[in-house]
């Protein structure tokens, strides 16, 4: 039995909101990524007052995971498996703001919010998981 979600394209407007939302996030994480292959010092400076020391080779370690996270969501074939790493990516950069009790609305949850923009621009673009999560019947 097929349902109405299965069978109607993506409109226009969701697909464009959702390719804008993606790729922004797609362009945000790819910088920070790069930023942490250099690593530049504001980056080694920021990891050593989180508690992890100004470790160059972390950082750059940092740097590609977020970056093969980010391309693998970027491909369309592969980009619920590139959302579901970068959540768990931005997960951790959370529970680490967290420990080191940083500001809630701005340092904190600024992982929920691109995880959202992940989600949902994925959510606007991908029918397929537009059926496995369905919010409207």
């Amino acid at each position: 039995m097929s349902t109405i979600a299965e069978t109607a394209p993506v409109s226009k407007p969701a697909l464009w909101t959702g390719r804008v939302l993606s790729g922004l996030v797609i362009v945000f994480l790819l910088f920070d990524g790069a930023i942490k292959l250099v690593p530049w010092p504001v980056v080694t400076e920021t990891m050593d007052r989180m508690g992890y020391g100004s470790s160059e080779s972390l950082a750059r370690t940092l740097g590609v995971i977020t970056i093969a996270c980010t391309v693998l969501y970027a491909i369309p074939p592969t980009s619920i498996l590139g959302a579901i790493l970068l959540t768990g990516y931005l997960g951790g950069a959370m529970a680490s703001h967290v420990r080191i009790d940083s500001p809630l609305f701005s340092h904190t949850l600024f992982g929920f919010y691109l995880g959202l923009m992940v989600w949902g621009g994925l959510w606007l673009r991908d029918r397929s998981l537009r059926t496995l999560i369905p919010f409207l019947r």
